[in-house]
């Protein structure tokens, strides 16, 4: 027979498991380790409150931060998936595929039509989420239908772009779309529309050298990492240490790469506040 004890040990046991604390109820800041109740995280715009660390957030979140009620999507025409057939260690539509199934997007890059503050604008998002926010062709899809929406309703383009470069999947393909989306600004300076470049971590390779950093204003978050090659692949090749925050926001805007840093809950504002200036201009 079992014993009283044993009994109310059991019971008492379930009734622990069942009180479990949910996987999502804390966030641990990746800059600082403060652990943060998710809900207030969140709210605070995934900022962390402690150090100021600068989460990396989902295209959909970002349009909600930035834009005013009542924002639209903007459909993107579906390239082919697979191109050139490509096979590593696993199949390219099945990678995509996973992408899909992980972030409930069709590719790295989203837009959205709304107002900033007031003022109409074309928002485009990289989601870093999405195979690292690379470019490929979907991507430079996306980001020519943006800037061709911003010219046909006379508004600023804005991007959001987070990205780790070019999708090796899609070969010569990828690399591409770099003069493609360099002629679809040229389009949108001969409308004489604002191109407006928020840089957020990371922004890096065949997106750095492309739009990147052929915006008329380039703003960042605090502490995002930009660049086109890795600070280990330079530091390698150029056999010298680099200088305290190579890369960052802050060092790219002391050497004029960068127009200036902006926290996140300042950037709907700021963005407003230039949209109106540069369409008056």
């Amino acid at each position: 027979m079992t014993s009283w004890l044993t009994r109310s040990r059991q019971r008492l046991t379930g009734f622990i498991a069942r009180r479990e604390t949910p996987d999502n109820l804390w966030t641990k800041c990746k800059s600082c380790g403060a652990m943060l109740y998710t809900k207030e995280f969140e709210a605070n715009l995934s900022v962390c409150p402690e150090c100021g660390h600068h989460e990396r957030i989902r295209a959909a979140e970002r349009f909600g931060q930035v834009l005013d009620e009542g924002w639209t999507p903007i459909a993107v025409a579906s390239p082919s998936d697979d191109p050139l057939n490509f096979k590593d260690q696993k199949r390219y539509p099945d990678r995509l595929k996973a992408a899909r199934a992980a972030t409930g997007e069709p590719d790295a890059m989203l837009l959205a039509k709304g107002h900033i503050r007031g003022h109409q604008a074309v928002v485009g998002v990289q989601d870093f989420a999405f195979m690292g926010g690379s470019m490929g062709i979907a991507v430079g899809n996306a980001f020519v239908t943006g800037a061709r929406a911003a010219i046909a309703a006379h508004c600023p383009f804005v991007l959001f772009t987070a990205a780790g470069g070019a999708r090796m999947q899609e070969g010569i393909l990828s690399l591409m779309q770099m003069p493609a989306t360099t002629v679809a600004i040229q389009e949108l300076k001969d409308a004489r529309l604002p191109y407006i470049v928020v840089l957020t971590d990371p922004t890096t390779g065949g997106v750095t050298a492309s739009y990147a950093m052929l915006g008329d204003v380039h703003i960042s978050e605090p502490n995002a990492l930009i660049g086109f090659a890795g600070a280990r692949v330079i530091e390698s090749t150029i056999r010298q240490k680099l200088p305290e925050g190579f890369q960052r926001a802050e060092y790219l805007l002391e050497h004029g790469m960068v127009d200036i840093v902006v926290k996140r809950h300042d950037l709907a504002d700021t963005l407003g506040r230039l949209i109106g200036l540069l369409m008056r201009a």
